[in-house]
């Protein structure tokens, strides 16, 4: 299997300054803001490396849930083991009408971060540049929190 990741985190802000003077035009007084994007594209051979994916739903069952990144579902139903992997690029968005919470695993926990909120429609992505820890047995589950049954999508890829 290969796999090519093209990652992108982009806020273009296009603003339009106020008329304080009538010296510039209105086209003149736009300002693009643009210069903190991110991107690249990302194999098994670059730095950092991506070498497998799992792209998933997960719905929460009582209001919780527990990614175990040694045990993922990927694409075809196949098994993937992220053991001796780090998490490169995680990506959740929230489908729920809720507040939905990330954190390192009570059990096992892999330090992704402690009380990360994701907001109802929100989504978070996080670009890891290598510098998670290598996923093991006790290095390896993600909680969420939330209400009841909300679902959200996740999207993990390791190398």
């Amino acid at each position: 299997m290969s796999v090519v990741v093209t990652y992108t985190a982009q806020v273009k802000v296009v603003e339009t300054l106020a008329v304080n003077t009538g010296s510039a035009s209105a086209t003149n007084r736009v300002v693009t803001h643009d210069q903190y994007d991110e991107s690249g594209q990302y194999t098994g051979a670059t730095s950092p490396p991506v070498t497998t994916v799992a792209e998933f739903l997960q719905a929460l069952t009582a209001g919780a849930a527990t990614i175990d990144l040694r045990a993922l579902t990927g694409t075809n139903g196949g098994a993937v083991d992220g053991n001796g992997l780090k998490v490169q690029m995680l990506r959740v968005k929230n489908l729920g009408a809720n507040n939905l919470t990330l954190s390192e695993g009570a059990s096992n926990g892999y330090a992704i971060g402690a009380g990360i909120v994701v907001p109802p429609g929100g989504h978070v992505q996080f670009f890891g540049a290598d510098g998670f820890p290598d996923i093991d047995a006790t290095h390896k589950t993600i909680d969420l929190a939330g209400t009841g049954a909300q679902t959200s999508e996740i999207t993990i890829v390791m190398g």
